[in-house]
């Protein structure tokens, strides 16, 4: 089942299609369960969407032991469960670390595929598949339907060991690599850059490349820029570069420039870190926010005079101004990260413990 969220009443949003499969994420350290959480890259970048006002549709699948209240309905898969990742934060230094963690894949639900789709065009798709289910032919379609795709790279070279652990490949090995040429961005940490070539890969599409406290860096065909960090108390980094995703394409969709636009995922990638799981953001923060957003809209409206140009790699005058203004707007919240946690859903096994961040 997919369904769509309601478009705002005074400035209607094009959709964005969204496929990723929801997951159910257990967090361990010491060898006992910090958390049990909704996890799955669809599931935070549509928390991000909800809170900037972004109408889209999502495609994800569980199976029926999807434990989880969500708006988005997933398709249910009665034979397949759904997908588990285990999260270690305390192996120390690890070959197969992720950044502060190991994940593990410990259930896979079925893969999504292209008649999985919906039968519409749609401006943005993002594919964010992490636990396998993004297949070649289903993005091969979504570029079919989508006016400008987004990926995330771990849909693409992500594999699994006999245990479940995850593994990276290079992205000529993935299977993926003849689509780059019809994709608009393609996302990375710095740790997943090092399977591909930038330097080739720029030359087809848009690659942001996420460094985590120190912001991100974007590379298109004829340059690059380093886009500013947010100041953030890690806590958990699950999730992150997730939420830094779905605040740049709702940049994007609302209408900013790249650069402004890769800010607001900045934002929302340092929100993340700071909560246990899937984040839960101020709604009077939020409100600021998109009241800035719109603000720089127009400033870079009337800047570049047109709206062919709201994918401009130029960073319009007052960029610096607008990092400092999103930067205020946490100050206005009133929902503590202790506040967060509690209210997040979470299974009986639950251990209340806050992870230590890794340094």
């Amino acid at each position: 089942m997919v369904t769509t969220t309601p478009q705002t009443q005074n400035n209607p949003i094009q959709s964005v299609l969204i496929v990723g499969n929801y997951c159910h994420d257990v967090l361990l350290h010491g060898g006992a369960v910090v958390a049990e959480t909704l996890g799955g890259a669809a599931s935070f970048i549509s928390n991000v969407f909800s809170g900037l006002s972004v109408s889209f549709h999502l495609t994800a699948k569980v199976g029926l032991d999807f434990k989880y209240p969500v708006n988005y309905n997933p398709i249910v898969v009665p034979v397949s469960k759904t997908t588990v990742f285990h999260a270690y934060f305390d192996l120390g230094s690890n070959e197969n670390a992720h950044q502060d963690r190991v994940l593990k894949r410990v259930e896979s639900c079925d893969p999504i595929n292209p008649s999985d789709l919906p039968d519409k065009r749609f401006e943005f798709g993002m594919a964010v598949g992490v636990g396998g289910e993004m297949l070649p032919e289903t993005l091969e379609k979504m570029v079919d339907i989508c006016d400008a795709v987004f990926v995330d790279i771990q849909a693409l070279i992500r594999a699994f060991d006999e245990s479940g652990t995850v593994k990276l490949v290079a992205l000529k090995e993935s299977g993926f690599y003849h689509l780059l040429p019809r994709l608009k961005f393609l996302k990375a940490s710095s740790e997943e850059a090092l399977f591909m070539d930038v330097e080739e890969v720029r030359q087809w599409c848009c690659v942001v490349v996420t460094h985590g406290k120190d912001g991100c860096e974007v590379y298109w065909k004829d340059g690059e820029m380093k886009i500013g960090p947010f100041g953030a108390n890690q806590i958990d980094p699950t999730g992150a570069g997730d939420s830094f995703l779905g605040g740049f394409v709702g940049g994007l969709v609302h209408g900013l420039v790249v650069p402004d636009a890769a800010l607001v995922g900045n934002f929302f990638g340092s929100l993340t870190v700071a909560q246990i799981g899937l984040p839960k953001f101020d709604l009077r923060m939020l409100q600021r926010v998109k009241d800035e957003v719109q603000r720089r809209k127009l400033h870079s409206t009337c800047y570049f005079e047109g709206r062919d140009n709201k994918l401009s790699f130029t960073k319009p005058p007052g960029h610096e101004e607008f990092h400092a203004s999103l930067a205020s707007t946490k100050l206005v919240s009133t929902c503590s990260i202790q506040e967060c946690q509690r209210d997040l859903p979470r299974s009986p096994r639950t251990i209340e413990q806050v992870i230590a961040p890794s340094i």
